[in-house]
């Protein structure tokens, strides 16, 4: 024993309360390893420097405890009050005020926490994978021929579908798949019953069950693995786990989720009460509607023999139809045979119009004409032409203006026009005068209308002789 801690009667030894919470402290943390310890937090701080303090409590006692910042940044979960937690500590004591606390090196949730943070990351990780989608979902077949049971044999689950099937559908077989539905070796035999139905195809529609419980009853239908199988079954699959406020990973990828096992067994199986009904119904309309189809039928029949009328006459009329016809078939055959002889008889024709020695004998009667055109007398035919010509030129010279110049008249042009007026003629004026034999360039030098006009010759010019 420490002999400081134990002085003699005689001496007095006065601590310092620092000291004393020193060696408390070096005897907590030196007579505690690091333990586990799992308890609920309660009284959480979060102060600015990162560290977390809080206390952590059972039913009868609690401890403070803290958390330094290196250590926090590393949780995987955000620490609430409440939560049931998995802590590896260090005991040591707080010197500054002589507290006995707990400094957390590890923290974890525990229990149902845990599991069901577990539970949300699989579920984000399969939604995002595209597993939940509505669109890969199939429809359950409405008149199953055999319906299989993924579950355990001995539970409640199974006995409460089979109850619905028999009292809905006695008639429709049933497999059963036993399997484990908790603890750690529940995931490897569902799957294992899943893959084993699978691969026998021997129902149309698989129910995959067990009764309600705990989150951590039910973990092993929230396996990673069972989910992707579940989804990749090629058999339409109804999940059926737990209670109806209880749900799974299998509940989100099977093709239906059923509330509970026995739902489950009214969702798969027919009513056959509600068949026979229906049926019945049916049937009903299908006399209904054949008892109409006959008397339709029936009416028709009587409307086609008043149409009919005697059969004897009908026979003859088709006779008679039958001589026109062959009658009209003869004529036209006749006709498509002529049709040869005259097409024939066409093209001799054509090819004696086209034969050379035809042709020839025409170019020389063409030939013989043209001759006897030529032997006409050409001297008598010019003859007349030149008689035809001097009468045109004699009637042509009758209305020219020359002619009446011979016989002595004359023509006074101004400016290039007939002068028909005196009233045009002004002082200066030129005009030309055409006689027969030329022509008068004049000058005129007083005014014609108030006194004898004085015309002054300029120049002449000579035509020539007369014709």
């Amino acid at each position: 024993m420490n002999p400081d801690l134990n002085p003699a009667p005689e001496e007095r030894r006065i601590w310092t309360v620092s000291r004393l919470n020193l060696e408390a402290q070096g005897l907590l943390e030196g007579g505690f390893p690091l333990i586990w310890i799992e308890a609920e937090l309660s009284n959480l701080s979060r102060p600015a420097s990162g560290h977390l303090y809080f206390s952590l409590k059972d039913e009868r006692a609690q401890v403070s405890g803290a958390m330094f910042r290196n250590r926090a940044q590393l949780l995987r979960f955000a620490p609430r009050n409440g939560l049931q937690v998995l802590v590896r500590a260090r005991v040591t004591l707080y010197v500054p005020r002589g507290n006995y606390q707990l400094v957390i090196e590890h923290m974890e949730e525990a229990g149902e926490g845990r599991l069901r943070r577990e539970f949300e990351e699989l579920r984000d990780k399969l939604k995002s994978e595209g597993l939940f989608s509505e669109q890969r979902k199939r429809p359950l077949p409405p008149f199953p021929q055999q319906i299989g049971i993924i579950t355990s044999a001995s539970g409640a689950a199974l006995r409460d579908i089979l109850q619905v099937l028999q009292r809905r559908s006695p008639q429709l077989p049933v497999l059963i798949y036993p399997s484990a539905v908790q603890g750690r070796e529940a995931p490897a035999q569902l799957r294992a019953a899943l893959a084993l139905a699978n691969a026998r195809q021997e129902c149309d529609v698989l129910i995959l069950a067990r009764g309600g419980g705990s989150l951590e009853d039910l973990w092993a239908f929230n396996d990673e693995q069972l989910a992707r199988d579940v989804a990749a079954s090629s058999i339409p699959v109804v999940s059926a786990v737990g209670h109806e406020i209880d749900v799974s990973l299998t509940d989100y990828v099977a093709d239906l989720r059923a509330p509970t096992p026995s739902a489950a067994a009214e969702l798969v199986s027919p009513d056959l009460s509600a068949v026979g009904q229906r049926l019945h119904t049916l049937g009903r309309r299908l006399a209904s509607h054949m008892q109409s189809r006959l008397n339709r039928e029936r009416e028709r029949l009587v409307w086609l023999g008043k149409r009919l009328g005697k059969p004897q006459q009908q026979i003859e009329q088709a006779s008679q139809q039958l001589d026109e016809l062959e009658s009209r078939m003869r004529r036209h055959l006749n006709q498509r045979l002529s049709l040869p002889s005259q097409r024939l008889a066409q093209l001799e024709r054509r090819l004696h119009s086209r034969d050379p020695r035809h042709q020839l004998a025409q170019n020389e009667l063409r030939l013989a004409s043209l001759q006897r055109r030529l032997a006409l007398p050409l001297p008598r035919t010019l003859k007349d032409r030149h008689k035809d010509l001097r009468q045109l030129g004699q009637r042509l010279n009758a209305v020219s203006p020359l002619a009446v110049l011979s016989r002595g008249y004359s023509i006074t042009l101004q400016d290039g026009e007939a002068l028909r007026s005196v009233a045009r003629v002004q002082p200066g004026s030129t005009l030309i005068t055409q006689l027969q034999d030329g022509e008068v360039h004049s000058v005129v030098s007083l005014n014609p209308v108030n006194s004898s006009a004085a015309i002054k010759k300029v120049s002449t010019k000579d035509n020539g002789p007369a014709n």
